[in-house]
């Protein structure tokens, strides 16, 4: 089977690792461009493509980083069966996920509908859920909207953002691997989304990790609904946007916690200018 993978950050990287130890090697990677990062701006390559390169499958692969994909990059590939489509981030036009035969396969890290767009983990991580999951659906052109492949449950408790994200991922490449061959075959009937429990969820920034001090010395102080409710926000926007508050009127980042009862217990902390430190240190 002949594939091209869509897909630039942690999250893509992951779930191409899982093919490709599957056996499903794609004949061309698209990914961003090469992008300053770090406080000294160093040209870093994306996650996506320092995968393949780890591999050392750059002469089986190739690698391409445009800014906009278009119809005039697949020219050179023939007969394409399929595209993988995994937090690509930018919209792929009609005229593109037309070109492979059998359409495109998106890797969504929720339950569709559920938690459609741009933040499906920090989304089912703020909200509390007990658990999120994966669906593997083809694309259209609306965002997650297109009829769902297959789908797998992941236990969300308790676990902050990296952690969901490193699982979902992992169970996100082994559902692609499991069930290529009999999607190729046309053994899977794609099932529709039911849009009236669909949900979209939003790009998170700085101001939405802001927590009132006095909504923090409620959960320290035992009110169970402040206190799950910062707790939540740390496990969902940390390491970014981070949760931060105003401590003796300066910045600080609250960086782990856990729940004790119905009591918030801050662990580490960051106050600006310093390095991050134990809560109770302080």
């Amino acid at each position: 089977m002949k594939y091209v993978f869509f897909g630039t950050p942690e999250f893509a990287a992951i779930v191409l690792d899982e093919l490709i130890a599957a056996g499903f090697l794609p004949d061309a990677i698209i990914c961003n461009p090469d992008r300053p990062a770090g406080r000294k701006k160093v040209i870093t390559p994306p996650p996506v493509k320092k995968l393949i390169a780890e591999r050392g499958l750059e002469s089986q692969t190739k690698i391409l980083q445009p800014e906009k994909p278009t119809p005039e990059l697949f020219k050179e590939f023939d007969d394409i069966d399929f595209f993988v489509v995994a937090a690509y981030a930018k919209i792929i036009p009609q005229s593109i996920l037309d070109i492979p035969r059998l359409g495109a396969i998106g890797v969504h890290p929720s339950l569709l509908p559920k938690y459609r767009g741009s933040s499906p983990i920090q989304s089912a991580i703020l909200a509390g859920e007990m658990e999120t999951g994966v669906t593997l659906y083809m694309l259209d052109h609306k965002m997650d909207h297109g009829p769902m492949l297959a789908a797998e449950r992941v236990m969300a408790k308790d676990i902050g953002y990296l952690e969901l994200q490193q699982r979902l991922a992992r169970t996100g490449g082994k559902l692609l691997a499991k069930n290529l061959f009999d999607f190729a075959g046309g053994k899977i009937k794609p099932e529709v989304q039911d849009e009236s429990q669909a949900t979209l969820t939003k790009k998170f920034k700085t101001e939405d990790g802001f927590v009132e001090n006095k909504d923090l010395e409620a959960a320290l102080a035992g009110n169970l609904e402040f206190a799950r409710s910062i707790y939540q926000k740390i496990l969902a926007l940390t390491p970014e946007p981070g949760v931060w508050t105003l401590w003796n009127e300066k910045r600080t980042k609250l960086l782990k916690a856990n729940l004790d009862g119905e009591r918030l217990r801050l662990e580490t902390v960051q106050i600006e200018g310093k390095n991050p430190a134990p809560f109770h240190m302080l």
